[in-house]
């Protein structure tokens, strides 16, 4: 960490503080894009809401059954439960 400034560092360590958080608000980005998706486009989202999904706490047994029943609903109901 000396390589950094004193600003820097505390945005390193803000930014750590409030990983959850911030993947949280991800996943609601996210989710509100797949309702509108379609397609290819839905597949890809999926790919970018996986890695933020485990993120948060979820296994990759739960993010393949969300995938796999593709209800963007259940991922809302579910961040809701963890906020």
């Amino acid at each position: 960490m000396e390589k950094f400034s004193r600003y820097q560092q505390g945005v390193i360590k803000n930014y750590y503080r409030n990983r959850e958080g911030i993947a949280i608000q991800r996943v609601q980005e996210l989710v509100t894009e797949l309702y509108l998706a379609e397609g290819k486009k839905r597949k890809k989202i999926w790919e970018q809401l996986r890695p933020h999904l485990i993120s948060i706490g979820l296994t990759e047994k739960q993010v393949e059954h969300l995938e796999k029943e593709d209800k963007p609903e259940m991922v809302a109901n579910l961040i809701k439960e963890k906020i």
